[in-house]
């Protein structure tokens, strides 16, 4: 199973928003195949791993393991459970049961009535952690949240008033940077406010690491964001949500919100409706505080250049963690 897992982290980040699995076939304590899930739409782990397997070797003499339960149902590829029961497999090891509402213990069932025997559980926190995005967003109803800053030594995010010149108010490192993509990369959607957009002018993509670029996401109550400004160009799809529009334009989606209300519940909800499965947060600060208030963030990162000080400037989120 450890192997399994292993596997299941190639997929990073091509096989998102499906969760990240690895199979493994064993015959008399050798592994004997294997497959991943490699990229979303196309063949999951356990028919990569089937179709490695010698046909010398009798699936009823082996041992399947796999960190997530087997699919039941027709999504953009046949349900696994069917072709492992097909194969002849008697034996099944699972570390995690799929909390997705369309399998949710379907799988396994249908392995067991096909008098298939299935050991449940095996390395089950290792599995929770390899795919927690994938968790989070079908047991809580909401995308997995990350929340993430850069500040400098002595605790600042911005210089104050911000810099005319980008570069004089950047705080992060060249490996802090590479890493800020990579976390875009497997994220679904990046989210900022208003302010960065008007301060900054980012262009929220991936650019430092080989992967897909986030939907990018700005509330803009008024809707005061140019369009020509970088987050309105035609590099990903993107989301503004505000309080006077509804409507699509090309990849530009206009979402109305009541500004009323509090607007982190609102979002959060559309996101899931959406399908998003994890959000970045890069701020600003006031964004990023509104999270954290509403204790509405499951892992937070912090790059502090510890050789840059601004001497004054805009405040860090301050952290209350028990």
């Amino acid at each position: 199973m450890n192997h399994a897992l292993t596997l299941a982290k190639k997929g990073l980040p091509d096989a998102f928003p499906n969760p990240l699995v690895g199979c493994v076939i064993v015959h008399k304590e050798q592994i004997v195949a294997e497959g991943w899930h490699q990229k979303y739409g196309e063949a999951h782990a356990e028919v990569n791993a089937i179709h490695a397997l010698s046909k010398n070797i009798d699936p009823a003499q082996c041992t399947l393991y796999v960190n997530l339960e087997p699919c039941s149902h027709h999504g953009k590829t046949p349900p696994c459970a069917d072709l492992i029961i097909k194969s002849g497999f008697r034996k099944v090891v699972i570390a995690n049961k799929d909390p997705n509402p369309l399998v949710a213990g379907k799988g396994i069932e249908k392995l067991r009535k096909a008098s298939v025997e299935v050991i449940e559980g095996v390395m089950e926190k290792e599995g929770f952690e390899l795919n927690k995005r994938f968790f989070t967003f079908h047991q809580k109803k909401r995308p997995y949240i990350i929340l993430k800053w850069a500040e400098t030594a002595d605790g600042f995010i911005s210089k104050l008033p911000v810099p005319t010149e980008r570069t004089e108010n950047m705080i992060s490192t060249k490996e802090q940077l590479i890493k800020t993509h990579e976390l875009r990369a497997t994220s679904s959607a990046i989210l900022v406010g208003k302010n960065t957009v008007l301060a900054d002018d980012p262009s929220l993509t991936t650019r430092l690491v080989v992967g897909k670029n986030p939907v990018r996401i700005f509330i803009d109550q008024n809707l005061e964001v140019p369009r020509s400004f970088k987050i309105y160009n035609n590099e990903a799809n993107t989301i503004v949500f505000n309080a006077k529009k509804e409507g699509v334009e090309k990849n530009i989606s206009f979402i109305q919100l009541d500004f009323s209300k509090k607007l982190i519940p609102q979002i959060l909800t559309r996101l899931y409706e959406m399908n998003l499965q994890s959000l970045l947060v890069e701020g600003g600060k006031m964004v990023l505080e509104s999270f954290l208030e509403e204790k509405m963030m499951d892992e937070i990162v912090v790059l502090k250049n510890e050789k840059l000080f601004f001497g004054s400037g805009v405040n860090a989120p301050k952290l209350h963690l028990p």
